[in-house]
């Protein structure tokens, strides 16, 4: 038997092996070339597709990075994603009956600290920029471009926290974006213009009764592009039970003010709640999209679970509550999800927390897999947008679009009293979305001063499929090919030619403002702005 070649031998001809079956390789040819190559020198410990990966080169890597790619779907809606955890701090108002977590147990409100980026937060001692350096690494050993990040600050409600720290915080998001240490979060911002690693939005978690101008006011200068407000659910009643400490009013309005400062919104609800019934709930999600007072951009849909130290547990314990089962929750969330409208994404269907840490309810890691399986054996349809994203279409379909197939759709809906524009580049045949813009006349109660009654303002923009760099025209991928451009187009004759108004702002990501500017946009306080 030969003798075991170093590392990075090893890896070499592993890649010498696979090159050789370009024509028909897949995950299981990978493991097969491993296991030979192995199994040739007698090694017991076969190496990860990382890194693996790590030992390609130029033309190499390009050619095997889908198969050793180990998630594509980090990367697949065009950006990569970081989340970053902020060090525990008490929630204002106390603690939500179902809530786990708090700095009496050493990790952030509402998380077991078994979440992903709870252990890499706390492996960091919830440092930012050693938590942003950590998980690009992570990314880019897995094959991951990361030259657009988008950062998603997590860790309980991220208002309460002193404005300090908040800086602080996002200061060294930003640098470990950069690479390099700022002196101060306005040049941290600045240099990540002009990064490798550019910044194209950032979300921060809050209460809706924090929601306030001064809050917003905060988070703009911080970067913010997206803001997630913990709703819940829309009864009252059951909102004082479970201790929310605030009602839909506060929601209503912290919708509106968002809005109005040209956020986009992400509400988190809980269905499942104590006194809820499947009924109800079905009840609530129709009225959030039914009820121009609310109509958020995007969801997170978790639901309700039992854990270990939460009020909740205690009642599970003495028969007070008992939560939906794993069939009654695929079962409702598949019958939501088929009559949301389709401007709206979905971005997650459940808490990261382990399945071991969870007492009852939903015990399947998978829903999001178990309600598309239920959806297709019922013939229900999927609008939303995450689900027919081009690059997640591509991932079950093998199917070829033409270019002359897409087409530029436009969807009007009024909301929190204001206009509302979602502009899209569809196949609607094959019903894939290529990109969209949300375009915005606010209301007449915007309280930010750029956005007067002769402003428009544009809340996103966004163009799907793998991540392409900044400047590359890669011919299989639909970044990059002129869909923002036109998008943007579009929306300048909307403002000036329906809406009658004489400018148009943007709330754009950090990395992103280059990109505007070229356009004619100038900077205007947080936002980019051009006359009409």
């Amino acid at each position: 038997m030969a003798d075991p070649p170093d590392t990075y031998s090893l890896h070499r001809e592993i890649i010498q092996s696979l090159l050789e079956k370009t024509q028909d390789l897949d995950k299981q040819v990978v493991n097969r070339v491993k296991n030979d190559v192995c199994g040739k020198y007698n090694l017991g410990d076969i190496p990860s597709n990382a890194d693996i990966l790590q030992d390609t080169v130029g033309e190499e890597r390009e050619t095997l990075l889908e198969v050793l790619q180990k998630r594509p779907v980090r990367t697949v809606s065009g950006v990569a994603v970081v989340a970053t955890m902020t060090k525990p701090h008490p929630c204002p108002h106390g603690k939500c009956a179902y809530c786990p977590g708090g700095p009496d147990v050493g990790v952030p409100q509402s998380y077991t600290g078994h979440e992903p980026a709870t252990m890499r937060g706390i492996q960091n001692d919830f440092d930012p920029y050693r938590q942003v350096i950590g998980r690009l690494a992570q990314l880019e050993a897995t094959g991951h471009s990361t030259n657009k990040v988008e950062l998603i600050v997590m860790g309980g409600d991220w208002c309460s926290k002193s404005n300090e720290y908040r800086e602080e915080f996002v200061k060294g998001c930003l640098d470990g974006m950069n690479g390099k240490r700022s002196k101060n979060l306005e040049e941290a911002k600045e240099r990540n213009e002009t990064s490798a690693r550019r910044n194209v939005g950032i979300t921060f978690e809050t209460r809706p009764d924090m929601v306030t101008p001064e809050n917003i006011d905060d988070m703009l200068q911080f970067g913010a592009t997206r803001v997630e407000i913990g709703v819940q659910t829309l009864s009252n009643e059951i909102l004082e039970y479970v201790d929310r400490g605030h009602s839909t009013r506060e929601t209503a309005l912290a919708t509106q003010l968002l809005r109005d400062s040209g956020l986009k919104v992400c509400y988190h609800l809980m269905p499942g709640l104590p006194g809820s019934t499947l009924k109800g709930d079905l009840e609530v999600f129709d009225k959030i999209f039914q009820d121009e007072q609310y109509r958020p951009d995007m969801l997170k849909v978790y639901p309700t679970i039992v854990v270990k130290n939460t009020k909740l547990y205690d009642w599970w314990k003495n028969g007070e509550y008992e939560p939906y089962s794993t069939e009654e929750m695929v079962a409702l969330i598949s019958k939501v999800v088929s009559k949301m409208p389709k401007y709206v994404r979905i971005q997650r269907m459940q808490r990261d927390i382990p399945l071991h840490q969870v007492e009852a309810g939903l015990d399947k890691g998978n829903l999001r897999e178990l309600v598309h399986k239920r959806m297709k054996e019922e013939d229900l349809r999927n609008p939303t947008i995450r689900y027919r994203e081009i690059g997640h279409f591509q991932m079950r379909n093998d199917t070829d679009i033409h270019p002359d197939s897409i087409k530029l759709v436009r969807r009007d809906y009024r909301a929190s009293h204001g206009q509302e524009v979602f502009l899209s580049y569809e196949a609607t045949e094959l019903d894939v979305i290529f990109g969209f813009l949300r375009l915005r006349l606010p209301s007449t109660n915007a309280h930010r001063p750029e956005l007067s009654d002769d402003t428009a303002i544009i809340r996103e923009l966004r163009v799907y499929g793998p991540v392409v760099d900044i400047g590359d025209r890669n011919s299989d991928a639909w970044q990059h090919l002129g869909f923002g451009e036109e998008m943007v187009e579009q929306s300048e004759k909307i403002s000036r030619d329906e809406f009658g108004v004489g400018r148009l702002a943007v709330n754009s990501g950090i990395g992103v403002k280059p990109y505007y500017r070229n356009l004619g946009f100038q900077d205007d306080g947080p936002y980019l702005v051009k006359s009409l």
